[in-house]
């Protein structure tokens, strides 16, 4: 991803100690200055017999990610389903994987997390589940406040997000800004908060300092 020398030096100085937040809080974190080292971090931290699954991601495609574990693990892909009732149980064992993988919407530069989610497949995996839980996170994604990290998820990235299904009828999907809707399309859900993680070290936090997902 093309960033910006002074990009480059903010996010460089910022991205270590946003590491040591989520540290803090019981997270496992790192801060990696391009997507090369993120992926190769990512990449330790999966043991080679691991069943891998994932939510929906722009960041972990980003990265190379996504490409890499189809590559080189069993996974559990809900894409491969045949008929939406196939979709729905892989989605569900995905939730038993040893890893899993995702983005988030927001972060929080004090250390926590914020989703906003369609289904609540991909909080549900970072709550309770998978053995581990790798969030890969832009550092564009990350924001001053929780307040903050609210109003990206819900004006930024899910308006991006519910673009890539066609023929909505939300208004963030027709005019590209949040109403609070509460209609049948609405992909905001579950609105979910990780202030901390237990136990220890199960959420991995993977810092880029590039754009990358929305």
């Amino acid at each position: 991803m093309e960033r910006t020398d002074i990009m480059h030096t903010m996010y460089d100085k910022k991205g270590p100690a946003v590491a040591r937040n989520f540290e803090k809080r019981g997270f496992a974190a790192w801060y990696c200055p391009t997507c090369e080292e993120a992926l190769a971090k990512a990449i330790s931290l999966i043991p080679k017999d691991d069943v891998v699954s994932w939510g929906g991601s722009r960041s972990i495609d980003d990265i190379g990610l996504h490409a890499y574990v189809q590559a080189h693990y069993k996974v559990i892909d809900r894409d491969t389903a045949k008929t939406a009732e196939e979709r729905v149980e892989l989605m569900r064992k995905a939730l038993l994987c040893d890893t899993f993988l995702m983005g988030t919407n927001a972060a929080v530069q004090d250390g926590e997390l914020l989703n906003i989610d369609g289904n609540g497949n991909r909080v549900a995996a970072l709550s309770y589940g998978p053995r581990q839980v790798l969030v890969i996170v832009g550092m564009n994604k990350v924001v001053p406040t929780v307040a903050a990290a609210l109003a990206r998820a819900r004006s930024t990235a899910s308006a991006i997000n519910i673009n890539r299904f066609a023929g909505s009828k939300t208004p963030c999907y027709l005019t590209g800004m949040c109403a609070d809707c509460k209609g049948q399309d609405t992909v905001c859900r579950q609105i979910l908060r990780t202030r901390a993680c237990n136990p220890g070290g199960r959420i991995k936090v993977i810092l880029v300092g590039e754009n990358i997902g929305f």
